[in-house]
């Protein structure tokens, strides 16, 4: 055959692949095109609009950054909903994990009589062990429980300072709850009086860290008088009070007004307490003065809701019969009134210049206890010996008793209330008669009076007549002799004027021979654990400034752990370091550098001095107590 016959032949098979290559090509793009658009479109759907799909054949490309690695695997996932799993190409990337945050750091502490407990966590950076040792100190032998967990996280800003103040406020503070943050500390706690209250407040507010906010609240519980006694006497001289006692503020100004009508002298001492029998006690003690001072004289006890009058026996029947019917009707329901109008001697059988039956006990200021006078029978005198031997002391005890088988009744119960009574001073006497029992004599405690008022009216009752006559004596006062502020600040600077602590130098480290000082001072420093003082650093002015400041610093708190090692209570000192900025000589010579490398103790004065206690009370009227809680800021 000719070769002619298969050219066309042979055309027809190139044009027959040429359009089979053509339709070849435009269904695979339309297959791509429809891959693509699906693809994307579910990917769209489900809010995955970071991927990148790419189509190439019969594969399916994603490509992008996925937020994390489950959302990565989900638009796989999706992708291959439209195409086979084995043609899904995953060219995704992941974004790099921020790092964990870190934990916010807090310890609880807990301190009462059973020890002290820690809760919370820290950082794996916290010198733990010096902490440890620091609370182990304070809770002076009790058990602590340290359930801290830590955590491998730096140290938040502010931390070491936190914790510090915390640990220095928890020293003060035996009853307390203190929660600690880097830029917070916490502390509810507990003191002994509102005096104490007030300085606590003051030295907390005064140290608390810069960038660190304080919240207190401080709790002072008012003491439980039991029973609820106030006792007011009024005679020629004019009234006062053998025993005052009131719940609150307002209550107090009232029944102090009530007083002064009533013709109150000078000052007085009004306990605040709990126990109060009613809230109406100073509407009830106001209308007692009220009455007794319409009667002229006489006295009026009140033991919790019992209301005891007794009026001067010259009184006319016909106006104490008015007064006490006027009392009664005035009296809040719950309290409940005896009163008494003694008959004239004359008119008991008792001639007015007879002596009557007494006993009489003396205390002396050595302690010596003389007991003579009449007692019913020898079983009473055994009684009332072992009884004073027993609240005096045996070696302090002498006796010169008679039997009087005579002696009206209740006469051993005035006699063992007398003698309970006479305890509480320094040195007096008792009188016990028919007709009254009477003490008198010096003591150091500010609240004797009102404390001996409580006995009698509590052991005698209400009705009985008992005269006091208690003077309190500063000197007598067992805090009375305590230091000065500035002789305890002089004492501790005379101990380092007369050898210094020496360091080594350019360090903080005491020398040996500086040991013998830090006893010293231990010494000095005695009964001086409620006066605010500063350790000050000092150097001289070789070297840089800011290094001369920094060691100064570390010298003054080297004195203050020096201290504390000895088991002195250090609650009440702060360091500072002064560096060259106080000289005392001249920073030219050996001799002025030698004397401007120092500690010094000097007096801290709080910016508002807290009174120094709320029971003494004049006629201005006291406002209620505000609330204790104090925010502090962090300081600017």
């Amino acid at each position: 055959m000719r070769i002619s016959n298969f050219i066309p032949v042979v055309l027809a098979f190139i044009g027959a692949a040429l359009l089979a290559s053509i339709a070849a090509a435009i269904t695979a793009d339309r297959i791509e095109k429809s891959t693509h658009a699906q693809v994307t479109r579910i990917l769209l759907a489900d809010g995955q609009d970071w991927t990148d799909v790419s189509v190439d054949g019969l594969q399916v490309f994603l490509s992008g950054t996925a937020p994390d690695e489950a959302t990565r695997f989900r638009a796989v996932r999706l992708a291959a909903q439209i195409v086979d799993g084995a043609r899904v190409i995953d060219t995704m990337g992941v974004q790099a994990s921020a790092g964990i945050k870190a934990p916010r750091f807090s310890i609880e502490i807990l301190r009462n009589d059973s020890g002290i407990s820690l809760i919370g966590l820290v950082p794996d950076a916290m010198d733990r062990e010096a902490v440890a040792r620091t609370i182990t100190g304070l809770a002076d032998g009790a058990n602590v429980t340290d359930l801290l967990e830590s955590a491998d996280y730096p140290v938040p800003s502010g931390w070491v300072q936190a914790i510090s103040f915390a640990l220095d406020a928890l020293e003060q503070l035996p009853r307390s709850k203190i929660s600690v943050a880097a830029d917070r500390v916490e502390i509810k706690a507990i003191s002994n009086s509102e005096a104490e209250r007030k300085r606590l407040e003051d030295r907390l507010i005064q140290d608390v860290p810069k960038g660190v906010e304080l919240i207190l609240d401080i709790f002072a519980p008012r003491p439980v008088i039991t029973p609820f006694t106030l006792r007011f006497t009024l005679d020629e001289n004019g009234g006062h009070f053998d025993a005052c006692s009131a719940h609150t503020n307002n209550g107090r100004a009232l029944i102090l007004a009530a007083a002064a009508k009533a013709g109150l002298q000078g000052a007085v001492t009004c306990r605040l307490g709990l126990g109060v029998p009613s809230p109406t006690w100073p509407d009830a003690v106001s209308a007692g003065l009220a009455a007794l001072a319409e009667l002229g004289g006489g006295s009026i006890t009140f033991s919790d809701a019992d209301v005891s009058l007794v009026a001067l026996d010259s009184i006319e029947q016909e106006h104490f019969d008015r007064v006490v019917g006027d009392l009664k009707a005035s009296l809040p329901e719950v309290f409940s009134l005896a009163a008494v109008k003694p008959a004239p001697p004359e008119a008991n059988g008792t001639p007015v210049d007879a002596g009557p039956p007494e006993f009489i006990a003396t205390l002396s200021p050595e302690g010596l206890l003389q007991l003579r006078g009449r007692v019913v029978d020898e079983r009473q005198r055994s009684a009332v010996e072992g009884f004073a031997l027993v609240r005096f002391g045996g070696s302090q005890v002498r006796t010169s008793m008679r039997e009087d088988d005579t002696l009206p009744d209740g006469w051993a119960a005035r006699v063992f209330a007398g003698i309970e009574a006479l305890s509480m001073l320094k040195n007096g006497s008792l009188v016990v008669s028919p007709d009254t029992v009477e003490i008198r004599g010096k003591t150091g405690d500010v609240n004797a009076s009102s404390e001996i008022a409580r006995i009698l009216s509590d052991q005698l009752g209400g009705t009985e007549s008992f005269a006091i006559a208690v003077e309190y004596v500063e000197a007598l006062d067992p805090t009375s002799d305590l230091p000065t502020p500035q002789v305890c600040v002089d004492r501790l600077n005379a101990v380092l004027a007369e050898k210094k602590v020496t360091f080594a130098p350019g360090s903080a480290q005491i020398e040996s021979d500086g040991f013998n000082t830090i006893d010293g001072l231990v010494r000095a420093i005695d009964r001086c654990d409620t006066v605010a003082m500063e350790i000050g650093g000092h150097t001289d002015s070789q070297g840089r400034e800011e290094m001369n400041q920094q060691l100064s610093k570390q010298r003054a708190d080297a004195i203050l752990e020096a201290l504390q090692s000895r088991r002195v209570l250090t609650g009440n000192l702060t360091t500072k370091g002064y560096g060259e900025e106080v000289p005392i000589a001249d920073n030219g010579t050996e001799e002025g550098r030698e004397a401007n490398r120092r500690i010094e103790f000097t007096l801290v004065e709080p910016d508002q001095e807290g009174e120094e206690g709320d029971d003494v009370v004049t006629d201005d009227a006291a406002q209620e107590t505000p609330e204790s809680e104090t925010a502090v800021k962090p300081n600017e």
